[in-house]
């Protein structure tokens, strides 16, 4: 262990243990978050059940990553706690085996989520020291680390389709015990360090003045209300498209479509982000998302209509992903890292995913499915605005 930056994590070949993490990471989240929903489905929960049980994962994010990312900038040792989480995550995926009691499954999905939903941030933030130069964020050698994330959700979410097809969802907690031996692999492998305590000075452990600044505060609505249009996706649009008729390989190969998009993004932002400033870039995000989200309410009985509208994840997800994790390095240096990435999760992926869980599912148990996409559209039509606000104030 040395303090700050590993020496070899900043340079081309010593940035593999990230991008494996990142596949594996991401390998785990292609098959869990679209399948979730059909096994539990199958082991016979209602649309509302299978509402409050996805939503678990954004429960934690209330308060898991945040917890987490406090202990990574206390240490300065995130790569420390990303092992914990980790290895706990894998010991407590083996328990999806068995469902002795009612209570058992909602259990274990809260004691994983509290896991799994602090590897991104802290992972992020150990990323961030590697991908940057002289405190200056680098988007293109991120985006080249970022890519392995999608290509191994690619994987997944096309393997997990066709085997789930075949065999059905009984070997469901297989693939959550290999993908996250594969995460924890790679959190072994990742060069542990330690961030010195002064290097950003006297105020680096302080987060409210930051918080209070108009631009943070309106780009954490602009990204709310954005995230929150695409969890509706990640909650119900499986269930959607099996209600619709289309079989599970179908299903994986629209999930596909929108990666490989997203693959091709992250291979190329370095040619692309310079042309628009970073407030652009969110409130052009924000608004093909208001067509993709009007798109799949609409128009998904038109498998070309559902390409298309995964098609926009290039833009509606990956640009944006890579526009907030710059702006989060750019507002939270130092030793705010790993809070800022766990306030993007907390606020991003944890307020809005509990609130399109519980709001989808009431949507959907009374007006059907496509309301749910509706009210994806209007989330992201806010998304725009508070987007707007921020490119005004010129914080980005």
């Amino acid at each position: 262990m040395r303090d700050g930056a590993p020496v070899d994590a900043r340079r081309g070949g010593g940035l593999w243990p990230f991008a494996a993490l990142s596949a594996g990471y991401f390998a785990h989240i292609g098959f869990f978050n679209p399948y979730l929903p059909l096994w539990l489905q199958e082991l016979g929960y209602g649309l509302w059940a299978i509402g409050l049980l996805t939503s678990l994962q954004s429960a934690t994010r209330l308060f898991a990553p945040y917890f987490w990312g406090w202990l990574s900038d206390r240490s300065g040792e995130p790569v420390r706690w990303l092992r914990v989480c980790a290895g706990v995550s894998l010991v407590l995926s083996l328990a999806l085996w068995w469902q002795p009691m009612p209570v058992w499954l909602p259990l274990v999905l809260l004691l994983l989520f509290t896991h799994t939903s602090a590897m991104m941030p802290l992972s992020e933030t150990a990323l961030a020291h590697a991908v940057s130069a002289s405190g200056v964020f680098d988007p293109r050698r991120y985006g080249r680390v970022r890519l392995w994330g999608s290509l191994g959700f690619l994987v997944t979410v096309l393997a997990a389709g066709v085997w789930f097809e075949r065999h059905g969802l009984s070997s469901f907690p297989f693939w959550a015990n290999a993908t996250l031996a594969l995460v924890v692999w790679a959190a072994w492998a990742m060069p542990r360090w330690r961030d010195p305590p002064h290097t950003h000075g006297a105020e680096s452990g302080r987060i409210w003045p930051v918080l209070r600044q108009p631009v943070v505060a309106w780009f954490f609505a602009s990204m709310f209300f954005h995230v929150l249009a695409h969890v509706f996706i990640y909650i119900f649009f499986s269930l959607y498209l099996d209600r619709l008729g289309y079989g599970k390989g179908v299903i994986g190969a629209l999930w596909a479509t929108a990666v490989v998009v997203e693959i091709a993004w992250f291979l190329t932002q370095g040619r692309w982000l310079p042309r628009l400033a970073l407030g652009q870039w969110l409130v052009l995000a924000s608004a093909l998302t208001v067509a993709r989200m009007a798109a799949t309410a609409w128009g998904a009985q038109w498998l070309g209509v559902l390409l298309l509208a995964q098609a926009v994840h290039a833009i509606g997800f990956a640009a944006h992903h890579t526009v907030c994790i710059t702006l989060i390095n750019r507002h939270f240096p130092g030793r705010l890292g790993a809070r800022g990435q766990a306030l993007y999760s907390l606020i991003g992926y944890g307020c809005s995913g509990v609130t399109a869980g519980a709001l989808g599912g009431w949507l959907s148990s009374h007006y059907g499915l496509s309301a749910v996409f509706e009210a994806g559209m209007i989330a992201a039509a806010a998304a725009t605005a508070a987007a707007v606000v921020v490119r005004r104030l010129g914080g980005a």
